[in-house]
């Protein structure tokens, strides 16, 4: 694993939860966590991890899926299930696709596979911050036919229907239809709504656009929002108002 930056990283400090049972790596982590100027609560059982979350104010979490107590998926589900919308990043040695897309299902907002280059787990974190401040900061709503998705409340109301969605589906359908019918790759959703573009990583997208068309097909007006573009990647088709 690389080690810590020496450059200034210049984001401002937030609170971290690392939930991580092998120590050496919890070291190397907090200390590079830390050298980004971020405060570090580690603890190592999903019970401590719960306990935390009631007990602390947590801007990130980092989880470690195989801990002594269980699988972390359970708790992220947890949190999800109650409308806690907090940024999660899970760590994991289960490298399959099968494993990385049950993580991002249970709701977790990115997965990186162990063993993992520090610098990644950087840029990776600085993406989720940056994501959630730049969500802090929208002061508008962008409104369709029968649709609105509010970027102060992150709330999309769809035919007098709140869709529950997590922060990242949120953030996904946002980009979507702040450029309607634009076609996008994966790779430019990735960049765009992730914050890295690392070949390989394109089924993280294919996973949150069908968790996302799952929530839009409860509703007949909104199944058809997010289009697959055989070929070239997906697109937001805005509602036609009924003559």
């Amino acid at each position: 694993m690389n080690g810590a930056s020496t450059s200034n990283d210049h984001i401002a400090n937030k609170q971290i939860l690392l939930v991580e049972g092998e120590q050496d790596l919890a070291k190397l982590v907090m200390l590079n966590l830390k050298s980004m100027n971020h405060d570090v609560i580690h603890c190592t059982t999903l019970q401590q991890a719960q306990q935390c979350l009631r007990n602390s104010k947590i801007d990130l979490i980092l989880m470690d899926r195989m801990l002594p107590d269980g699988d972390a998926i359970t708790l992220c589900q947890q949190f999800r299930d109650a409308g806690n919308e907090l940024p999660c990043m899970m760590l994991s040695t289960k490298n399959s696709e099968a494993d990385i897309v049950l993580g991002l299902e249970s709701g977790a907002d990115d997965y990186l596979v162990k063993p993992f280059s520090l610098l990644e787990l950087r840029a990776r974190v600085k993406a989720l911050i940056r994501r959630s401040k730049l969500a802090e900061k929208q002061e508008h709503a962008l409104k369709f036919e029968g649709i609105t998705i509010d970027c102060n409340t992150r709330e999309v109301i769809a035919f007098n229907e709140v869709l529950e969605l997590t922060a990242r589906e949120f953030d996904l359908l946002l980009y979507l239809a702040q450029h309607p019918k634009q076609v996008f790759s994966r790779m430019q959703l990735l960049e765009a709504v992730w914050g890295y573009s690392y070949s390989g990583y394109e089924h993280t997208v294919n996973s949150h656009v069908n968790r996302l068309r799952s929530k839009l097909s409860r509703n007949d007006l909104t199944s058809k929002l997010v289009r697959t573009v055989w070929g070239v990647g997906y697109k937001f088709t805005p509602p036609v108002a009924q003559a």
